[in-house]
Protein backbone atom coordinates (compact mmCIF):
# COMPACT_ATOMS: atom_id res chain seq x y z
CA UNK A 1 0.00 0.00 0.00
CA UNK A 2 1.36 3.52 -0.75
CA UNK A 3 2.05 5.69 1.90
CA UNK A 4 3.99 9.21 2.53
CA UNK A 5 7.20 7.88 3.87
CA UNK A 6 8.10 6.24 0.04
CA UNK A 7 9.56 7.94 -2.12
CA UNK A 8 9.01 8.70 -5.70
CA UNK A 9 11.18 5.69 -6.75
CA UNK A 10 9.56 3.14 -4.33
CA UNK A 11 5.94 4.75 -5.56
CA UNK A 12 6.84 3.85 -9.61
CA UNK A 13 8.20 0.33 -8.24
CA UNK A 14 5.24 -0.23 -5.93
CA UNK A 15 2.71 0.70 -9.30
CA UNK A 16 5.38 -1.16 -11.70
CA UNK A 17 3.97 -4.66 -12.03
CA UNK A 18 -0.10 -3.53 -11.44
CA UNK A 19 -2.90 -2.94 -14.38
CA UNK A 20 -3.96 0.54 -15.34
CA UNK A 21 -7.47 0.06 -13.30
CA UNK A 22 -5.88 -1.09 -9.88
CA UNK A 23 -3.11 1.81 -10.24
CA UNK A 24 -6.00 4.38 -10.57
CA UNK A 25 -7.53 2.91 -7.33
CA UNK A 26 -4.34 3.01 -5.76
CA UNK A 27 -3.03 6.38 -6.71
CA UNK A 28 -6.77 7.82 -5.58
CA UNK A 29 -7.04 5.87 -2.61
CA UNK A 30 -3.72 7.69 -1.75
CA UNK A 31 -4.23 11.32 -2.67
CA UNK A 32 -7.02 10.90 -0.10
CA UNK A 33 -4.44 10.92 2.55
CA UNK A 34 -3.26 13.82 2.01
CA UNK A 35 0.12 13.67 0.68
CA UNK A 36 2.54 16.24 1.12
CA UNK A 37 2.13 18.84 -2.08
CA UNK A 38 5.64 17.58 -3.86
CA UNK A 39 4.26 13.73 -3.86
CA UNK A 40 0.14 14.83 -4.52
CA UNK A 41 1.79 16.40 -7.79
CA UNK A 42 3.84 13.57 -8.71
CA UNK A 43 0.49 11.26 -8.41
CA UNK A 44 -1.58 13.41 -10.23
CA UNK A 45 0.56 13.54 -12.98
CA UNK A 46 0.87 9.58 -13.12
CA UNK A 47 -3.11 9.50 -13.12
CA UNK A 48 -3.19 11.91 -15.36
CA UNK A 49 -0.99 9.98 -18.20
CA UNK A 50 -3.11 6.93 -17.02
CA UNK A 51 -6.45 8.39 -17.77
CA UNK A 52 -4.76 9.56 -21.10
CA UNK A 53 -3.10 6.61 -22.78
CA UNK A 54 -6.54 4.85 -21.80
CA UNK A 55 -8.49 7.48 -23.52
CA UNK A 56 -9.98 9.14 -20.88
CA UNK A 57 -9.60 12.83 -21.40
CA UNK A 58 -11.82 14.65 -19.59
CA UNK A 59 -10.37 13.02 -16.24
CA UNK A 60 -7.01 13.48 -17.62
CA UNK A 61 -8.18 17.57 -17.86
CA UNK A 62 -9.32 17.78 -14.32
CA UNK A 63 -6.42 16.47 -13.28
CA UNK A 64 -4.64 19.20 -15.17
CA UNK A 65 -6.48 21.90 -13.61
CA UNK A 66 -5.58 20.44 -10.38
CA UNK A 67 -1.85 20.39 -10.66
CA UNK A 68 -2.34 24.13 -12.34
CA UNK A 69 -3.92 25.60 -9.52
CA UNK A 70 -1.06 23.28 -7.19
CA UNK A 71 1.43 25.32 -9.38
CA UNK A 72 2.89 28.12 -8.06
CA UNK A 73 5.47 29.05 -11.42
CA UNK A 74 2.87 30.98 -13.83
CA UNK A 75 4.97 29.14 -16.33
CA UNK A 76 3.92 25.65 -14.81
CA UNK A 77 0.24 26.97 -14.69
CA UNK A 78 0.11 27.95 -18.04
CA UNK A 79 1.82 24.59 -19.25
CA UNK A 80 -0.73 22.99 -17.08
CA UNK A 81 -3.88 24.72 -18.69
CA UNK A 82 -2.93 24.54 -21.59
CA UNK A 83 -2.36 20.54 -21.48
CA UNK A 84 -6.17 20.71 -19.82
CA UNK A 85 -7.27 22.46 -23.34
CA UNK A 86 -5.31 19.91 -25.75
CA UNK A 87 -7.26 16.96 -23.48
CA UNK A 88 -10.56 18.54 -24.03
CA UNK A 89 -10.18 19.41 -27.46
CA UNK A 90 -9.24 15.15 -27.58
CA UNK A 91 -12.81 15.07 -25.88
CA UNK A 92 -14.41 17.46 -27.89
CA UNK A 93 -15.71 19.36 -24.99
CA UNK A 94 -15.52 22.41 -26.38
CA UNK A 95 -16.83 24.80 -23.86
CA UNK A 96 -14.26 23.45 -21.63
CA UNK A 97 -11.47 24.32 -24.14
CA UNK A 98 -12.49 28.02 -23.94
CA UNK A 99 -12.24 28.07 -20.07
CA UNK A 100 -9.04 26.50 -20.25
CA UNK A 101 -7.55 29.47 -22.68
CA UNK A 102 -9.02 31.76 -20.58
CA UNK A 103 -7.13 30.62 -17.49
CA UNK A 104 -3.81 30.00 -19.72
CA UNK A 105 -4.11 33.40 -20.63
CA UNK A 106 -4.98 34.72 -17.10
CA UNK A 107 -1.03 34.32 -16.55
CA UNK A 108 0.23 35.21 -19.72
CA UNK A 109 1.86 38.55 -20.75
CA UNK A 110 0.94 40.22 -23.49
CA UNK A 111 3.76 38.18 -25.81
CA UNK A 112 3.11 34.64 -23.93
CA UNK A 113 -1.02 35.10 -24.69
CA UNK A 114 -0.05 35.34 -28.49
CA UNK A 115 1.80 32.41 -28.34
CA UNK A 116 -1.39 30.36 -26.46
CA UNK A 117 -3.31 31.22 -29.10
CA UNK A 118 -1.26 29.72 -31.95
CA UNK A 119 -1.19 26.66 -29.65
CA UNK A 120 -4.30 26.18 -29.03
CA UNK A 121 -5.18 26.68 -33.13
CA UNK A 122 -2.47 24.02 -33.73
CA UNK A 123 -3.96 21.48 -31.56
CA UNK A 124 -7.64 22.50 -33.25
CA UNK A 125 -6.09 21.67 -36.38
CA UNK A 126 -3.76 18.51 -35.45
CA UNK A 127 -6.84 17.07 -33.61
CA UNK A 128 -9.16 17.69 -36.55
CA UNK A 129 -6.75 16.14 -39.29
CA UNK A 130 -6.38 12.97 -36.66
CA UNK A 131 -10.09 12.50 -37.32
CA UNK A 132 -10.38 12.94 -40.76
CA UNK A 133 -7.82 10.15 -41.10
CA UNK A 134 -9.69 8.02 -38.51
CA UNK A 135 -12.58 8.41 -40.69
CA UNK A 136 -14.76 10.58 -38.11
CA UNK A 137 -15.19 13.18 -40.57
CA UNK A 138 -18.49 14.68 -38.59
CA UNK A 139 -15.40 15.29 -35.79
CA UNK A 140 -13.61 16.53 -38.20
CA UNK A 141 -16.08 18.81 -39.43
CA UNK A 142 -16.97 20.51 -35.84
CA UNK A 143 -13.93 21.70 -34.95
CA UNK A 144 -13.13 23.41 -38.26
CA UNK A 145 -15.87 24.84 -38.02
CA UNK A 146 -14.80 26.06 -33.97
CA UNK A 147 -11.69 26.92 -35.80
CA UNK A 148 -13.66 29.65 -37.76
CA UNK A 149 -14.93 31.57 -35.38
CA UNK A 150 -11.17 31.78 -33.92
CA UNK A 151 -9.29 34.70 -34.67
CA UNK A 152 -7.52 33.09 -37.66
CA UNK A 153 -6.05 35.26 -40.38
CA UNK A 154 -7.64 35.43 -43.64
CA UNK A 155 -5.00 32.79 -45.67
CA UNK A 156 -6.14 30.49 -42.61
CA UNK A 157 -9.93 30.74 -43.03
CA UNK A 158 -9.50 29.84 -46.99
CA UNK A 159 -7.11 26.32 -45.66
CA UNK A 160 -9.81 25.66 -43.35
CA UNK A 161 -12.66 26.07 -45.66
CA UNK A 162 -11.20 23.86 -48.07
CA UNK A 163 -10.73 21.04 -45.69
CA UNK A 164 -14.63 22.23 -44.53
CA UNK A 165 -16.22 21.92 -48.26
CA UNK A 166 -15.56 18.38 -49.16
CA UNK A 167 -16.82 16.87 -45.00
CA UNK A 168 -20.22 19.01 -45.87
CA UNK A 169 -20.71 17.45 -48.78
CA UNK A 170 -19.31 13.73 -47.88
CA UNK A 171 -21.90 14.41 -44.64
CA UNK A 172 -24.15 15.50 -46.87
CA UNK A 173 -24.74 19.32 -45.71
CA UNK A 174 -25.82 20.71 -48.86
CA UNK A 175 -26.92 23.84 -46.97
CA UNK A 176 -23.35 24.53 -45.49
CA UNK A 177 -22.07 23.37 -48.72
CA UNK A 178 -23.85 25.86 -50.97
CA UNK A 179 -23.45 28.82 -48.69
CA UNK A 180 -19.78 28.05 -47.83
CA UNK A 181 -19.31 28.14 -51.56
CA UNK A 182 -20.86 31.06 -52.13
CA UNK A 183 -18.77 33.10 -50.14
Amino acid sequence: MLNSNMTKKEIEEFLSNKGDFVKIDHLTRFLKEKPPLDKRKFILEILSDIYESKRMYTESAKIHNNLAIASIALSQKRAHYIKEAELYIKAGRFGEVDEAIKKAISEANSREREEVHIIVKQMYHTQAEIYEKEGRSNHALKIYEKLLEMNITDFEREAIKNRLMPLYEKLGKLKQYFALKKE
